[in-house]
């Protein structure tokens, strides 16, 4: 403990930790992290050059004096320094995990909470081994309430995670069986995301947000000895009004209240209603609440975004129509990377206007210059229209198959599909 006590008695001082060399801050602690194709030891002498107090290094070989202090493992010390730091705090703390959903719920809780409170949250998708360390040591004296997002890629990872963060409060968005890389099966992604269901069952006073329409959260709470704060679609009697061409976000009707947001996806209603039952809990005004909800607009409108080893996904796969797929190309238009590729699916359901709607996406991927895969025999008709040279496939079945084969690379993709087409199915193969 004498490191994380000298290392502690640094931060207090600055508030500030980093791990990435190009954000370093006057008197701020730097971990150097190493990994398989970079090492953070190898920048210790320019952090401390450009004004970082103290650098924690694994390579005594890059000790340039004293305020290198060399450790073993520097990612197990930040966890540690995270860890001691959140046991001075006595604040509530809200861990959130799941399959789908985690960001865009994180997001909707802490905007609904910060119309009573100083929220800290997790940013961006900093929910791993690193990021959740660096969440929790970016929360100061002024935060009233934590939100801290947690994700898994591997069985034991939540079980470390929340030995970090220690919640007092625990949600788990869904625990889903199209998402089944690293568990080895749907068993094994509820036994990891349970992880958190277990700290809190452990704790005495803790207590668990619960979709009460979801059986598989219902099971699994129910070996908990904590208390449940139920939520849900049919649990509240809510209704999911139907998207148009003219409304194409989603909308929820719950009791005199109807809510319109900027999310889209009939599977962000349940998300909606975990953030405004975690403000209800905590004392907000129902119309601060819904102001909230109906003022947050996701970071490039994305659904869901997951990084694989290969890929950075992003996943509106759930459903689509004219309005939302432009929505979501004219976000895909301003993500910087190398390589982009769009995975579509048809979108069903638009009667005479079918064939004129997908000539209109055909026509703006090519305005784009996008790489894309298109599925479905709406899409067929589109391409034999505009004579445009895209990839086509029957089936998001044939598609998993070709991307098996030729797989993708270093790419940002988007899936995105009506719920007919299935496009998740691409998804084990990224």
């Amino acid at each position: 403990m004498e490191i994380i006590d000298q290392l502690y008695q640094q931060y207090q001082q600055s508030h500030r930790v980093t791990t990435d060399s190009r954000q370093i801050t006057s008197g701020c602690i730097f971990f150097a992290l190493k990994g398989e194709t970079f090492d953070g030891n190898a920048f210790a002498r320019q952090a401390l050059e450009q004004g970082a107090a103290l650098c924690v290094i694994s390579n005594p070989e890059y000790k340039v004096d004293d305020r290198c202090l060399v450790v073993e493992d520097v990612l197990a010390v930040l966890q540690q320094l995270a860890k001691h730091h959140r046991e001075q705090l006595h604040i509530p703390f809200v861990g959130i995990t799941g399959t789908n959903g985690k960001t865009t719920t994180k997001n909707l809780i802490a905007a609904v909470l910060a119309k009573k409170f100083n929220v800290t949250a997790t940013e961006g998708n900093l929910n791993n081994d690193i990021g959740v360390p660096l969440s929790v040591l970016k929360i100061t004296r002024d935060t009233q309430i934590a939100v801290i997002e947690m994700g898994a890629n591997h069985p034991d990872d939540i079980a470390k995670l929340v030995k970090v963060s220690q919640p007092d409060y625990g949600l788990i968005t869904n625990v889903g069986k199209a998402h089944l890389l690293g568990f080895g099966s749907f068993e094994g992604v509820k036994a990891a995301k349970g992880e958190l269901y277990k700290w809190l069952g452990a704790n005495p006073g803790s207590l668990i947000f619960l979709n009460a329409d979801d059986p598989d959260l219902r099971q699994m709470a129910a070996g908990q000895p904590c208390h449940t704060y139920e939520y849900g679609i049919a649990y509240q009697g809510a209704e999911v009004l139907t998207c148009s061409p003219e409304e194409p976000f989603l909308r929820i009707r719950l009791g005199k209240y109807t809510i319109s947001t900027k999310l889209v996806g009939a599977y962000n209603a349940t998300n909606v209603l975990a953030a405004l039952a975690i403000g209800e809990y905590f004392g907000v005004r129902k119309n601060s609440a819904i102001a909230a909800i109906e003022g947050f607009t996701p970071t490039n409108n994305r659904s869901q975004m997951t990084r694989t080893e290969a890929n950075t996904l992003i996943v509106d796969a759930y459903n689509a129509n004219p309005s939302s797929m432009a929505a979501a190309l004219d976000n895909f238009a301003n993500v910087e990377s190398a390589r982009k590729v769009a995975l579509l699916g048809d979108m069903r359901e638009l009667g005479d206007d079918s064939v004129s709607e997908h000539v209109k996406v055909v026509e703006k991927l090519t305005a784009m210059g996008l790489d894309a895969y298109l599925v479905g025999e709406e899409f067929k008709k589109a391409l034999a229209a505009t004579g445009a040279g895209f990839g086509w496939f029957e089936s998001s079945d044939a598609l998993a198959a070709h991307l098996s084969d030729s797989p993708l690379r270093d790419a940002v993709v988007l899936i995105k599909g009506s719920r007919g087409i299935q496009m998740e199915k691409v998804l084990p193969v990224l």
